[in-house]
């Protein structure tokens, strides 16, 4: 079996699983689907451009804020918690904010030099009325932080208990 699939696969579940315990013992949304695609990111590549803290939490505030911002400007009160109907004003509303927070998201990440893909899912969740307040926008900030430092804690752990010698990522 190759040790680079089982090892990120459970690293990435690790990963989550912390967040998971979060959310369940305090009854707030600390887990949302773009949390997956982060984990997964710092599970397979552990080091790295791409996992870099400023980068990965740069990325979720952009996306939870664009989000926000389209939100209220554009689609407040309504959800996509069901399909709208065709032709509808409300579907009509969140299909103008999807479109607004993404637009919004990827230039602010390319700008700002912090792109990482799962947060235009962030930006969608946000600005398709599922996790729409300013409450929800700052756990899901507060969840990319401690996802990114529970992995940086993980890696230091690593780093003290074996020393300098950290496995490529390409070994089997």
């Amino acid at each position: 079996m190759n040790r680079r699939r089982v090892g990120t696969s459970v690293y990435a579940g690790f990963l989550f699983l912390v967040l998971g315990l979060i959310a369940w013992v305090s009854g707030q949304p600390f887990i949302f689907p773009s949390l997956g695609p982060s984990a997964f990111i710092l599970a397979f590549e552990r080091r790295g451009e791409r996992t870099r803290v400023y980068r990965i939490v740069g990325s979720h505030v952009i996306g939870g804020i664009a989000g926000l911002l389209a939100y209220y400007l554009i689609a407040s009160g309504v959800s996509l918690t069901a399909t709208p109907a065709g032709f509808s004003p409300g579907g009509l509303r969140l299909a103008a904010s999807g479109f607004i927070s993404i637009v919004l998201t990827s230039w602010g990440m390319i700008a700002t030099d912090t792109n990482h893909a799962p947060a235009c899912a962030t930006t969608l969740i946000v600005s398709l009325g599922l996790l729409s307040t300013p409450r929800q926008v700052a756990i899901i900030v507060v969840s990319v932080v401690i996802l990114a430092e529970v992995h940086w804690a993980v890696l230091a752990s690593f780093k003290k208990a074996v020393g300098g010698t950290h496995p490529r990522i390409g070994d089997d």
